[in-house]
């Protein structure tokens, strides 16, 4: 019995340590957030993106930037920034953008909902869009 206490109390001080470790600074429930509506961080937009980069900047800008916003600046009350700390690829890996679009995301990080499916992106599209959202994050020092 004890041991199963020290055990439930230990996976709960390490979700916690987890989410603070984590858990974004301008996350849109802490005080001083944007409007409804507005992006929620500045992004610096390179001067020169690669061809793939472009191509997926085009895919984004059709598909993803309704909630993610332009460049990934994320919206407040519909979506999160992907040029955001939280993305780097050391958290979130290329194939997680994939996995994403392909099954959806339950919320995690942030307050948005869960993210559904996204159809008519095919991987190679998706591919793409992380070549854009990797460049936009390199830039805004996010590595």
């Amino acid at each position: 019995m004890k041991k199963s206490l020290l055990l439930a109390a230990g996976a709960v001080a390490l979700g916690l340590a987890g989410y603070l470790a984590y858990a974004p600074a301008d996350a849109p429930e802490q005080a001083g957030k944007p409007a409804k509506g507005a992006a929620i961080v500045q992004v610096q937009v390179p001067d020169n993106l690669s061809e793939n980069a472009k191509i997926g900047q085009r895919a984004f800008d059709v598909k993803c930037a309704t909630c993610h916003g332009l460049n990934g600046s994320g919206v407040e009350g519909f979506g999160p920034p992907l040029v955001h700390v939280i993305y780097e690829p050391s958290h979130h890996g290329d194939m997680s953008f994939v996995m994403a679009v392909q099954r959806g995301v339950q919320s995690h990080h942030w307050r948005f909902g869960n993210m559904p499916p996204q159809p008519g992106l095919t991987q190679a599209d998706v591919i793409a869009i992380t070549a854009y959202v990797r460049e936009l994050q390199r830039a805004n020092g996010i590595n």
